[in-house]
């Protein structure tokens, strides 16, 4: 009877944990003077970001305290994403410059915008 019972709660805990991945498929908006722009969709697995256009690299994802997603349209450009977004449908996040002459251009937001999960 123990042994069911462990199988059981094992069961439920496993059904009952939340991912901290960023999976599924999202509309790209940028934030333009106060309106969002539809610019493509993206397309999430693991650890690598795709695009709709066909003609983009994949990006790189990088999960940590903040998610970045590296090489973008531009490859200079990097987006964070703060942890507790990931789980909602509309995920907020900020632009980043790598040659930004800050000395953790993670400090300096270039620009913002949205990703909104497509169901």
């Amino acid at each position: 009877m123990k042994y069911f019972a462990l199988i059981l709660t094992l069961f439920f805990i496993s059904f009952n944990q939340k991912t901290d991945k960023l999976t599924g498929r999202y509309n790209y908006l940028i934030e333009d003077e106060g309106t969002y722009i539809l610019k493509d969709k993206i397309t999430f697995t693991d650890s690598v970001f795709k695009f709709d256009n066909k003609f983009l690299p994949k990006g790189k994802i990088s999960y940590g305290n903040a998610i970045l997603l590296d090489n973008f349209i531009n490859t200079d450009l990097v987006i964070s994403i703060p942890k507790d977004q990931i789980t909602k449908d509309t995920i907020l996040f900020y632009m980043h410059d790598k040659q930004s002459p800050v000395a953790n251009y993670l400090d300096e937001v270039v620009g913002k915008g949205k990703l909104i999960r497509i169901k």
